[in-house]
């Protein structure tokens, strides 16, 4: 999974990636994209890794790009690398700066979500100008495109970003283009310190998922030890980190749900999307395990725990065999039965 974080200046997008990613940035470095792959925390890999003392535990791993402002580019191509993101946290300031324009929400995300829908527009208007002249041409073209293309450009010129479109976001035709404002968004306000609440706009409505998160307080909390962190959220009333906050509400907005794998081997997280079927679920695998599919041992996570080890677990009537188009669900442990 990767995630873009993206803000004006001063929104302390930087601090942001510096609390998800526990690393701090040089200061030479602001102006750059940077890039941090971490380990997604799961205490039910944690607890698996125990029952079963593999050789090796795999957690799933979460690559998180911070958004440089150091150079300025074409309008297609202001967002760089972060359209190749899966989804975009929006981080949005909400604390004071001394010198500084208090904060303005609402005004603040639609800079940014206007400036996405005319780098997506750019590329639009290019692709439909280029399939008119090949139709001129008399060569053939995709009507399939050409129809999504407009519909795109018709969404953009009324200030409706891609993701509101749902055949927009969801067609094969369009993935290659890579369109910023169609990626699922995640608002985080980036409150003051002693501010937990989740801000209230009185005129206008920002209508994305959203978390609140004390960017500067969360910062310091990913450089401290367990023992540290432990009475700093106590201090604060911080029931999750923004870590794990941030991560469940970006598989949400994802769809995303995880299974397991489990064996003297290896105990291992998978990432797929919500109803999949067992069959492609295997696929995530390996696709020779999809291929020679014949069925899948299913337990929930827990069930598994509630019975102490899969062996209690069978006697207990909570393995089950399972078919092709069982659809997987979030905590399953799976093992694959297939022939090649």
């Amino acid at each position: 999974m990767k995630l873009g974080i993206i803000g004006l200046k001063q929104s302390g997008k930087k601090t942001v990636f510096e609390a998800l990613t526990q690393n701090i940035i040089d200061p030479s470095q602001t102006g750059e994209d940077r890039i941090e792959i971490i380990t997604l925390p799961d205490v039910r890999i944690g607890i698996l890794s125990k029952m079963y003392q593999p050789k090796k535990t795999i957690y799933t791993k979460v690559e998180y790009l911070l958004s440089g402002t150091g150079q300025k580019k074409k309008a297609e191509n202001t967002w760089g690398r972060a359209r190749d993101c899966d989804a975009i946290i929006h981080v949005i300031r909400n604390f004071n700066i001394y010198g500084a324009d208090a904060p303005s929400l609402y005004n603040d995300f639609q800079k940014i979500d206007q400036d996405m829908m005319l780098s997506d527009f750019v590329i639009a208007e290019k692709r439909l100008e280029r399939l008119e002249l090949d139709k001129k041409r008399g060569k053939k073209i995709n009507a399939e495109e050409f129809s999504l293309i407009k519909k795109s450009i018709e969404a953009l010129e009324n200030e409706i970003p891609l993701r509101k479109i749902s055949d927009i976001v969801i067609n094969p035709l369009l993935r290659g283009f890579s369109f910023i404002s169609a990626k699922p968004m995640l608002v985080l306000f980036n409150n003051e310190e002693d501010d937990d609440l989740h801000p209230v706009l009185k005129d206008k409505t920002i209508e994305e998922d959203s978390v609140v998160i004390r960017g500067k307080l969360e910062q310091e909390l990913s450089q401290m030890d367990e023992d540290g962190a432990r009475e700093f959220l106590a201090d604060f009333n911080i029931k999750d980190s923004a870590m794990d906050r941030v991560i469940k509400k970006s598989y949400a907005i994802l769809g995303l749900i995880s299974f397991f794998t489990v064996g003297e081997d290896e105990v291992r997280a998978w990432t797929i999307k919500k109803d999949t079927m067992a069959v492609d679920a295997a696929e995530v695998i390996h696709s020779d395990i999809k291929k020679g599919f014949i069925r899948a041992e299913v337990i929930s996570y827990e069930d598994l725990i509630s019975a102490g080890n899969f062996n209690q677990a069978k006697k207990n009537g909570t393995v089950r065999v399972e078919g092709k188009s069982y659809i997987v669900q979030d905590g399953d442990i799976l093992n694959f039965r297939f022939n090649v």
